[in-house]
């Protein structure tokens, strides 16, 4: 037998062929395994993600499908692909002559992932827990009176059975029944039975009355020292006994749950496929529950009359109090529709990536209401009533958003975590989505202020998304952001389908393609410590992954809480980085209609670093002649500072301007652009412009002053500007009125 490779013997009318399986590649991707059947398995096993030739007997073949594939040269070989699927693979055989039907064998496809068996297990169990709390939050469920036939739809009966599966097969209640077992509750009984009157030793008022009354008496020897006090005793009196007994009333209830989650599983077992895993899953169940009931200790206990559920017992002692617990929730468990199930466990498979999605669901909505401390009111939506059971609204693709309202005191925020939120492409700004195609990350965590609504905070910019991405595939950070060298493998990579870089790729596509995205995080079941990168100084935005395993001991939720919280910090923060950029991109953004300017200017380097020619103001003032030489030499400007007409008024154009555009007496057209030096203008008194040698008489007790120099930019020399084509100018009288215009506007009256 040649390595990693695989034999199956098979008899078709009493006849033995052969099926051989070789795995392609070095790596050992062919399994026999011996624990198999007792977990519902076939023996032999194939991993997901390799391709293997096969070969049968000639005669024979196998039908084809997306997993198999028929050689076109000989009709007996082929090759099996099984990609991402992960479950029972059954494989048709075929009379190669006519292709009919002539036998069927199941391979089991194997996750890459040793722990996926465990990995699986786990995480249905915990969705089963959710899903009960859930399901015992709902107010409408006291009303539940309906009895679904459980396998009406062959689509569901899987979904219902791994439901209680996964809650009668956990840990918790094999633990719980065991220690009822070995620590029983037991009551004492009285029992009444005819003894011989010899062998009374202790005598109490029911004997004594019985010495006198009782029938069947033996006369007493005259000897006897009681001859004197009575002539006879009878033979036998009753006497009562006290007995301790496992037949209470708590016994006979757990007797009775045992029993009707076997009868469940052995009704699911008869009704289900002849070679089904869900037929092997329910027998390995009815079986592990007959060796509970077959227990010598229940073997004295009989059939309730009563339900004690008000039961101390039931409710506070352990193993008792954990099947009661189970056996309340077990009719709505298995009403459940699990919308999404057949995704994990349809057709025998079992998706255990899937799975691991809709698991990382209710670990961020967990995460989410301690760190927000928030108990959504919307959380009631994934439970609803349906004609044939209780539907869980959670399935992929369909958008479910659960909402709250966190409150810190300084603020006031809605937050609402979505799951496969589609954010629609080629939608115009300022509405939500994408700048390109539509995009659907698995969950997304949206805030904003409390006061508006999530539409009106998309039109603002005020609302910040943040998103995670659920890669059960991935083991450890390296598998996400891959090596520095990648890239010189990269096409090769992509080919073979080993690109290990393309998840974190697909982050930066959700950050950089969805409006207003602060963060864009992979979530993955790994054992190290994930990843997080900020984009500049503060916690958003960002980039990273954090671990999430399926584990009841460390779960990894730990680190993403304390990245959470630092979000929340930010968000409290009103002076971040973030809020300003918000306030920025609302302005920059809001006017549909943005001017335009195609003029050579000075570029935005160095001390002209902030020359955006809509946010610089340009101060254009009138100035006498004979004031020009002043002006220049000594880089001072004046303007009135009173209430007379003519005087500057104050604003943030005129007060930040930082040109100054002079212009005199019939002069409309005008090159003396002078650059301000100095934020906003300083006040002087008249002494102190005649101090520094003001050429004329100043009329007024105080001015504004302007630092100026001559402009150097050669972009802005030997330039002329028409002061009429601006639209703070007026004519005649008033053309001497000070006014400020953007650097815009200003190249706008450029004479050509």
């Amino acid at each position: 037998m040649r390595e990693n490779s695989l034999v199956i013997p098979i008899i078709i009318f009493n006849r033995e062929i052969e099926l051989s399986i070789f795995g392609e590649g070095s790596s050992e991707s062919i399994i026999v395994k011996t624990d198999a059947i007792e977990n519902g398995e076939s023996s032999f096993q194939i991993k997901e993600g390799c391709t293997y030739e096969y070969r049968i007997t000639d005669g024979f073949c196998l039908k084809t499908n997306e997993i198999v594939t028929r050689s076109k040269v000989n009709k007996s070989s082929g090759r099996i692909c099984p990609n991402v699927y992960v479950g029972t693979l059954k494989l048709d055989i075929l009379d190669s002559l006519n292709f009919e039907k002539c036998s069927e064998i199941n391979l089991e496809v194997q996750s890459i992932k040793t722990s996926y068996r465990e990995d699986y297990r786990h995480m249905l169990e915990e969705i089963t827990d959710k899903c009960h709390d859930l399901l015992l939050q709902h107010s409408s469920l006291t009303s539940q009176n309906f009895n679904p036939d459980y396998l009406k739809d062959p689509k569901t009966a899987y979904q219902r059975f791994a439901f209680v599966k996964a809650t009668i097969d956990s840990i918790e209640f094999n633990d719980a029944v065991q220690k009822i077992i070995l620590s029983p509750v037991s009551r004492w009984k009285e029992s009444e039975m005819k003894k011989d009157m010899r062998s009374v030793k202790k005598y109490n008022n029911s004997i004594l009355r019985q010495l006198v009354s009782s029938n069947d008496r033996i006369e007493i020897q005259t000897s006897h020292p009681l001859k004197n006090r009575c002539s006879s005793i009878p033979s036998k009196v009753l006497v009562f006994n006290k007995t301790e007994t496992l037949d209470t009333p708590e016994n006979r209830f757990i007797k009775h749950a045992l029993i009707l989650f076997q009868n469940f599983c052995s009704e699911i077992s008869m009704k289900s496929g002849e070679d089904s895993r869900i037929r092997r899953e329910a027998v390995l169940l009815v079986d592990k529950l007959e060796h509970f009931i077959g227990n010598s200790v229940f073997k004295e206990i009989s059939t309730p009359t009563t339900l004690p559920l008000n039961s101390p017992v039931l409710q506070r002692k352990e193993g008792y109090r954990e099947v009661l617990r189970v056996w309340l929730m077990f009719d709505l468990a298995a009403k459940l529709v699990w919308h999404g199930g057949e995704d994990v466990y349809g057709g025998n498979k079992r998706d255990v990536a899937t799975l691991y999605e809709y698991w990382i669901f209710f670990k961020l909505l967990g995460v989410i209401k301690e760190v927000f401390n928030i108990e959504p009111q919307s959380i009631n939506d994934l439970i609803k009533e349906t004609s044939d059971g209780l539907g869980l609204q959670l399935k992929q693709g369909k958008y479910l958003p659960v909402k709250g309202i966190y409150d810190a005191g300084t603020r006031r925020l809605n937050v609402e975590f979505s799951y496969n939120r589609t954010f629609l492409g080629d939608s115009s700004y300022p509405k939500s989505g994408s700048w390109t195609k539509s995009m659907r990350p698995d969950y997304t965590l949206s805030i904003w202020p409390y006061e508006i609504d999530s539409d009106t905070a998309e039109k603002e910019e005020l609302i910040t998304h943040i998103h995670f991405d659920a890669k059960y595939k991935v083991e450890n950070i390296r598998g996400i952001i891959g090596n520095e060298d990648d890239f010189k493998t990269e096409s090769e990579d992509i080919s073979k389908g080993t690109f290990k870089r393309i998840d974190l790729l697909k982050m930066h596509t959700y950050k950089d393609a969805i409006r207003r995205t602060a963060g864009s995080y992979v979530l993955y079941p790994g054992t190290d410590f994930g990843y997080s990168k900020m984009g500049f100084h503060e916690i958003i935005p960002g980039l990273g992954a954090f671990s999430l395993r399926p584990s009841k001991i460390d779960n990894g939720t730990e680190d993403l809480v304390k990245f959470l919280n630092k979000v929340v910090n930010h968000f409290l923060n009103r002076a971040s980085q973030r809020e300003k950029m918000s306030s920025r991109t609302f302005e920059i953004y809001k006017d549909k209609n943005p001017n335009e300017l195609n003029e050579l200017l000075p570029e935005t380097y160095g001390r002209n670093r902030n020359l955006i020619p809509d946010e610089t103001y340009v101060l254009v003032a009138f100035y006498k002649k004979e004031n020009l030489n002043w002006i220049i030499n000594r880089g001072l400007f004046n303007v009135r500072a009173d209430d007379d007409k003519g005087s500057l008024r104050l604003s943030p154009g005129t007060t930040g301007a930082k040109y100054l555009l002079l212009h005199s007496e019939n002069e409309t057209i005008t090159d003396k652009l002078l650059k301000i030096m100095e934020v906003g203008p300083r006040v002087f008194s008249r002494q102190t412009l005649i101090d520094k040698g003001y050429p004329s008489q100043p009329s007024r007790n105080y001015y504004l002053v302007y630092k100026v120099v001559e402009v150097k930019d050669a972009e802005f020399l030997g330039r002329e500007w028409d002061i009429r084509k601006l639209a703070g100018y007026k004519r005649g009288r008033g053309s001497s009125l000070p006014f400020s215009v953007t650097l815009t506007d200003l190249m706008h009256a450029l004479t050509k």
